[in-house]
């Protein structure tokens, strides 16, 4: 027997479809709200076939809910039984977000066979290398065979292509058996071109964005469409057992209301987080420069627990690559001194001029307050290489050298650093832009729409990779051959130590800026990170250079090329960096 419930305000007449035969849905007077359908049928048991029929229409549509559709987006959905899989992880206590190394991936270009199961089988790897938390791109489904997951209409269901959902808790459960968590990208901003039906059931949407159809989070009937966002985001942290949500592009969420969808969704996060007895967190991916995200509830900001920080990124970008176009320019400008500025302050532009923006941008951080690890650093991350026109890493930019200091500063600052799969070992496989939609006209305007784009940033047509084409997608998944050859082995390795050098003292890892130092010379171009009596000094330089630490040098904890320490001072090869422990 399964109970079928469907949220359509305006329609007359509501049937639900199951294997071929229609059943008659009423009015639900107890849903709680007032559009909400229901229908009980005898026979209907997990793997069941159904779908909602509106008013007269003759064309099933899938539910909107769906947690299962093995046939694909257009397709019947499934009844599925989140009960019926069989967790070994009663005794997960959680992962906190504070003092934690986050690994993002892709699970389609992970590994070779590009699901879940063969991602398992490298989480060995993971371990090894100390990462805590495995942030895992969008994972409902998606129209087409390969995809970022940006593209994702059916929220409440994960996508085939990587093995359906209870492959997906197969690879959560085998995350927690080694000592793993999990966050999970999510995507409430915008539906993808394809199979994003919710219109034909209620008004869902309230315009659209770059990306696509938005929803409608403050306009009339819009109380059920903000619980479609937090039911599904409560979903993945309860029967998924996920244990922290990266939210794509909070920016890009209207909501005129009081009360804010991410405040609403923090609330009840908290709530869930106390039922479960773990930590429960949520990350937002923001453009804004607003602290308010990360501010807690008490202190008058919403209370999400982290947001990306690409300010960070930016300036470590622009100063070991020496690029400055686009929003790179004021970040190239500002130099070293601007590196500074974000080791100790999280945000670059805080109410000041940007020129990429032609306009002021943010507002300043209080770092009596906000710790260092709401923010989090990376080098690279999925959009800053796959937003590329051929989806270039550094690897094919900066020597080994180069990356080792980059990795450095990341791994040494007050922030949550975070790495993109095969970064740890310099990888030379591209990560780019792809997709595949079945409708051709729907290929032809993506291919179009990158082009141009590319274009307007100098890249000729010629460069930009057909994201339809398969050679793009099997270009960017991963060679796990490249690990165990240099100069990857010996980058390896310098992350795995640089990690555990951050887990051994309690200096890498405090998160308050304010205790934080940057010393830096643009003409000579070295950095030397203070964190209490430790500093990490990088010389980015093509020759060897002397700084002075003005304090006698007790010991040096690692360094990426043979130093020499003599009191306060220490001799650096060209490109590379250590990290020194004063008397």
């Amino acid at each position: 027997m399964t109970d079928f419930a469907v949220w359509a305000p305006q329609r007359q007449r509501v049937r639900v479809l199951v294997d071929g035969t229609p059943y008659e849905m009423s009015p639900d007077p107890s849903a709680g709200a007032a559009g909400w359908w229901q229908a009980v049928v005898e026979d209907a048991a997990p793997g069941t076939a159904y779908a909602f029929l509106l008013d007269d229409e003759e064309e099933p549509l899938p539910d909107p809910r769906s947690r299962w559709q093995p046939t694909g987006v257009h397709g019947a959905s499934r009844v599925y039984d989140d009960n019926a899989f069989f967790w070994t992880d009663r005794a997960w206590t959680g992962r906190q977000l504070p003092g934690s190394v986050l690994y993002e991936l892709h699970t389609g270009t992970f590994t070779a066979d590009g699901t879940f199961d063969a991602a398992i089988e490298r989480l060995d790897h993971l371990v090894g290398l100390g990462v805590d938390m495995v942030e895992v791109l969008p994972v409902n489904a998606v129209d087409g065979p390969r995809n970022w997951g940006y593209d994702g209409v059916g929220w409440y269901a994960v996508t085939e292509n990587y093995g359906g959902p209870d492959a997906f808790k197969r690879f959560v459960d085998a995350c927690h058996a080694r000592g793993l968590g999990v966050v999970l990208d999510v995507v409430y901003n915008h539906l993808g071109p394809s199979g994003a039906y919710l219109d034909r059931f209620g008004p869902y949407f309230a315009g659209s964005n770059i990306w696509g159809p938005s929803l409608n989070l403050d306009g009339p009937h819009s109380d059920e469409v903000r619980r479609y966002a937090i039911d599904n985001a409560l979903m993945w942290l309860r029967d998924f057992h996920v244990d922290a949500l990266r939210i794509d592009a909070v920016h890009a969420l209207h909501d005129s209301r009081a009360t804010h969808l991410l405040e609403q969704l923090a609330v009840e996060v908290e709530a869930l987080s106390a039922h479960v007895g773990r930590p429960l967190s949520l990350i937002a991916e923001s453009d804004l420069n607003d602290a308010r995200l990360v501010t807690a509830r008490e202190g008058g900001g919403y209370g999400l627990h982290a947001q990306w920080c690409d300010d960070i990124h930016h300036s470590l970008h622009a100063v070991l690559t020496g690029e400055s176009q686009g929003y790179y320019t004021d970040f190239a400008e500002a130099g070293i001194t601007g590196l500074a500025r974000v080791f100790t302050r999280a945000f670059f532009h805080e109410g000041t001029w940007s020129g990429f923006r032609e306009r002021t941008h943010g507002a300043p951080v209080d770092t009596r307050r906000i710790p260092g690890h709401r923010f989090l650093a990376y080098l690279q991350n999925h959009d800053q290489i796959g937003n590329r026109a051929t989806g270039d890493r550094l690897s094919q930019t900066l020597s080994p050298g180069l990356l080792a200091c980059g990795a450095a500063l990341v791994f040494c600052s007050p922030f949550t650093p975070m790495l993109f799969m095969g970064e740890e070992w310099g990888a030379r496989t591209p990560w780019q832009f792809f997709s595949h939609f079945p409708d051709e006209a729907l290929r032809d305007a993506v291919r179009e729409g990158r082009r141009r784009e590319f274009a307007e940033h100098g890249w000729g047509d010629s460069e930009v990779p057909d994201p339809n084409a398969e050679s793009t997608f099997l270009d960017s998944k991963l060679d796990w051959d490249e690990p165990a050859q240099e100069p990857h082995a010996t980058l390896l390795r310098m992350h795995r130590e640089l990690i555990a050098l951050r887990k051994a003292w309690p200096e890498l890892s405090d998160p308050w800026l304010d205790d934080v130092g940057v010393g830096g010379d643009d003409a000579a171009r070295t950095v030397v990170l203070h964190r209490g009596t430790l500093r990490v000094a990088c010389n980015l330089a093509a020759e060897a250079v002397t700084l002075d630490l003005e304090a006698p040098i007790e010991r040096i904890l690692l360094a990426s090329e043979p130093v020499k320490g003599d009191g306060r001072a220490l001799t650096l090869p060209p490109e590379s960096f250590a990290v020194a422990k004063l008397a």
